[in-house]
């Protein structure tokens, strides 16, 4: 069965993406065609990146790097939870992302952000990261946005029909995760 991991893309204190991403896990777990987990950044602990080597060598000498490789290599694809801070996804998850670079490689990725435009440069910028490693971005996404879906811009309140949007990133990311698994080997 495909496997895929909702990424929480931030590690922020008072991050709302938790809230986000557990939604995201309790909408996914009842499906039947892939099994789901959260992966959460912030429990990796990991540092501005400080591999000697680049990670495209696959020479990891950092435990917390082989740590989130192992992690990040089981998965078929991803759900990436992802804040927009100035224009862009978080420092952390950008770094998260750049540690590794084999364990990425043609699986699938989508998308829910969230911030005062929905997040929606963030993952603009997180589809240029993708095309780099080799991840196969889908169109669909779910952009929350702090003014309309979180009361007083901290609470995680979403409207019913982001389910079905949420649906549509889920459809897509499955499909493409089976569609890639022949280049997965």
């Amino acid at each position: 069965m495909l496997k895929v991991g909702i990424i929480v893309g931030s590690t922020r204190p008072g991050r709302v993406g938790e809230q986000v991403a557990k939604w995201v896990y309790e909408q996914a777990k009842g499906r039947t065609d892939a099994a789901f987990e959260l992966v959460d950044i912030e429990e990796f602990h990991l540092p501005l990146l400080d591999e000697p080597v680049p990670p495209s060598l696959g020479q990891y000498s950092k435990e917390h790097t082989k740590a989130w490789a192992a992690k990040i290599a089981p998965l078929d694809a991803f759900v990436f939870v992802t804040p927009e801070y100035n224009h862009s996804t978080s420092g952390a998850l950008k770094n998260a992302i750049d540690f590794i670079y084999k364990e990425w490689n043609n699986k699938a990725a989508g998308f829910v952000s969230y911030g005062s435009n929905g997040g929606s440069r963030a993952v603009e910028s997180l589809r240029l990261i993708m095309a780099e490693l080799q991840v196969a971005d889908v169109r669909a996404q779910l952009l929350l946005y702090l003014t309309s879906d979180f009361e007083s811009y901290r609470t995680f309140q979403p409207k019913p029909q982001h389910e079905q949007s949420l649906k549509n990133v889920l459809d897509q990311v499955i499909a493409w995760g089976n569609a890639l698994k022949p280049l997965r080997g």
